[in-house]
């Protein structure tokens, strides 16, 4: 562990990075967190000292720090958009009767002093001088002492007060299946700083960013509880608690009344930690990788499931490490707490009742995330389909693999709900703000199942090799960076050797819908004119299959000429030609087959079902 450390922090000690753009470059912070926490009021007071790193061309004035616990107060930004949007989150709003309607109010509207989340920051300093800070709900902004040039570092101070909310969402305190503290986005954050400039955006729903560095964190609590998180524990002798070194014994003496546990947690973009009286806390070693820790309530009802769910967790570590790239730390946690499931720096906080296959496919997920937004930190603000749906796509391939019988499509669920919402006229481009959907439904589909279908898509476009070959050679070029979607578009570029401008932009940052069908098939003496049309504004290459009454079969492959690329044959035992290109100015294409159109059953366009087409109905041509 030593040798990573030093390794990690000689590594982020040079802000400029080798990446495939060769003016990158990224901030760097390290932070020192001392805080103690009264478990009877769910109060904490600490202070923080960070040093930050300026490693772009600009001079700045200001700095932001995100305070999120500010978020759960009445009449807040957050609170307005659960009053107003349609389809709020379950989670965050209770059902009551108003007359014979039944309508869904704001759980944080009606929080009591007591119940509500708060961060304030005082004496904030930079090198020892006075800085002005001012508060705007969940944003800091500060105006500097003096200006930090390129290149220079300097030195923040402050302390701060929080109140751990009733646990609304994510964070908090006493959730519903009873774990004690949930301490997410819990300490005054630096925003990010990147090429684009600012990232101080106020927590109204979802999703975070944040600067890459370094954290030691020591966190005073009452004794009898136990702690995971983000981290290394450096002083497990005297915590205790399963986390001891085997054959030592912790004998606490008896007027302790309190532990300090000390985290450090490097080359990360958060500090996440929960905390329990009544933790069971079991590990699992990865062969030649990490050492997985389970936190979980000591209930009767999931610990059979706890239990069950750990080798297959190893499991799902292990295909992350041979699909993606090696998971670099030596440790990863499994713990309950929050609400549903959401991804930290080395560790999950997830709901731990329910069944089996729900706890699983969670675990799935945020340990993908691991990858896809702790490794790969895409700004999910802005590209939340680049973390939730590379994720979705690595999660829908490994419980695939572990899965008894295998889908032949393990994405087909992301096809049907992209193509619904495509089809219901409320689909934004999935470069719309995370917090500025119009409706979550919408988010969730274009984030999560749009955002998956760019890379089982991408595997029709360029061929599955190429495919997984981009999946590794972008974590190995872009990790512990913070890649845009250019990144993966040029990394696919590279490998295959496509031009894929048009389909990120058609994709991503447009409307625009897959729509193709044969027009018709027209007997010409001994030949038949098959016609095809382009429908929808999207253009694609096009895998033609022929089968005929004899049962044989061949494939016809229409290259897309903006591509500029042929892929080669998915199915080899097939007998494949390759047809002159289509051009995207002409939406009709006609080929001509040296065969009778008797003795044709059936003509299917994309029959692998990769391709997003929203109306698969014409994409068939059968005799009945």
């Amino acid at each position: 562990m030593k040798n990573y450390i030093l390794l990690s922090l000689l590594l982020l000690s040079f802000g400029k990075i080798n990446s495939q753009n060769t003016s990158y470059w990224q901030q760097k912070v390290d932070y020192k967190i001392d805080v103690s926490i009264d478990v009877k009021t769910y109060l904490y007071k600490g202070k923080q000292e960070l040093i930050y790193t300026n490693n772009s061309s600009d001079t700045l004035k200001k700095v932001f720090y995100h305070l999120y616990n500010n978020a759960f107060q009445p009449g807040s930004e957050m609170d307005m958009r659960l009053q107003n949007i349609k389809d709020p989150d379950a989670r965050m709003v209770n059902k009551i009767k108003v007359g014979d309607k039944e309508v869904k109010e704001s759980r944080i509207k009606n929080l009591k002093p007591n119940e509500i989340g708060f961060l304030h920051v005082s004496n904030f300093k930079q090198d020892g001088v006075s800085a002005v800070a001012k508060e705007v709900e969940t944003i800091l902004e500060v105006t500097l002492a003096k200006p930090i040039l390129p290149g220079e570092k300097t030195t923040f101070s402050l302390d701060f007060d929080g109140q751990v909310p009733v646990q609304i969402r994510r964070s908090g305190r006493n959730n519903k299946e009873g774990v004690e503290l949930s301490m997410a986005q819990w300490y005054p954050k630096i925003a990010e700083f990147d090429f684009e400039g600012w990232h101080a955006d106020p927590y109204i729903a979802r999703e975070f960013h944040g600067v890459w560095g370094n954290f030691d964190v020591s966190i005073t609590i009452d004794k009898n509880y136990i702690l995971g998180g983000s981290g290394y524990l450096q002083n497990k002798n005297e915590i205790g608690h399963g986390y001891q070194d085997a054959g030592i014994e912790v004998v606490y003496p008896k007027k302790t009344k309190q532990l300090t546990w000390h985290f450090v947690a490097p080359n990360v973009h958060d500090f996440t930690w929960a905390a329990d009286r009544n933790y069971f806390h079991e590990t699992a070693q990865v062969p030649n990788g990490a050492t997985i820790h389970f936190l979980y309530k000591n209930n009767p009802k999931i610990i059979e499931n706890w239990k069950k769910v750990q080798p297959k967790t190893v499991q799902l570590m292990q295909f992350y490490n041979e699909t993606v790239g090696k998971y670099p730390y030596d440790q990863y946690s499994v713990i309950q707490g929050g609400d549903g499931g959401m991804e930290y720096a080395m560790c999950t906080l997830i709901l731990g009742e329910g069944n089996y296959d729900g706890l699983l496919g969670v675990i799935a997920h945020e340990m993908a995330h691991s990858w896809f937004q702790h490794i790969l930190a895409s700004n999910e603000s802005k590209h939340g389909w680049m973390d939730e749906g590379f994720t979705s796509f690595i999660e829908d391939l490994a419980i695939n693999e572990l899965a008894e019988k295998k889908a032949e499509n393990p994405f087909e669920g992301s096809y049907k709900s992209y193509i619904n919402m495509a089809n219901s006229g409320k689909e934004q481009p999935q470069g719309t703000h995370a917090d500025r959907f119009d409706e979550n439904r919408v988010y969730s589909i274009s984030s999560y199942s749009k955002g998956e279908l760019f890379l089982s898509q991408l595997e029709y476009i360029i061929g599955r090799k190429n495919l997984m070959k981009t999946i590794q050679r972008y974590y190995s070029e872009f990790k512990f960076k913070h890649p845009t979607p250019n990144d993966i578009k040029r990394t696919a570029e590279r490998v295959s050797g496509a031009e894929l401008d048009w389909y990120l932009t058609d994709w991503t940052k447009t409307t625009n819908t897959i729509d193709y069908g044969i027009k018709s098939v027209v007997e010409n003496t001994d030949k038949t004119i098959i016609s095809l049309e382009r429908i929808g504004r999207m253009p694609m290459p096009i895998d033609l299959e022929i089968e005929y009454i004899d049962g044989t079969s061949e494939t016809f492959y229409i290259p897309l000429r903006m591509m500029s690329f042929v892929k080669e044959n998915p199915n080899p035992g097939t007998k494949r030609t390759v047809l002159n290109d289509w051009a995207w100015g002409n939406p009709n294409y006609e080929l001509t087959l040296l065969a009778a159109k008797s003795k044709i059953k059936k003509i299917t366009i994309d029959k692998s079902g990769l391709m997003a087409d929203i109306k698969k109905e014409n994409n068939l041509y059968e005799v009945k």
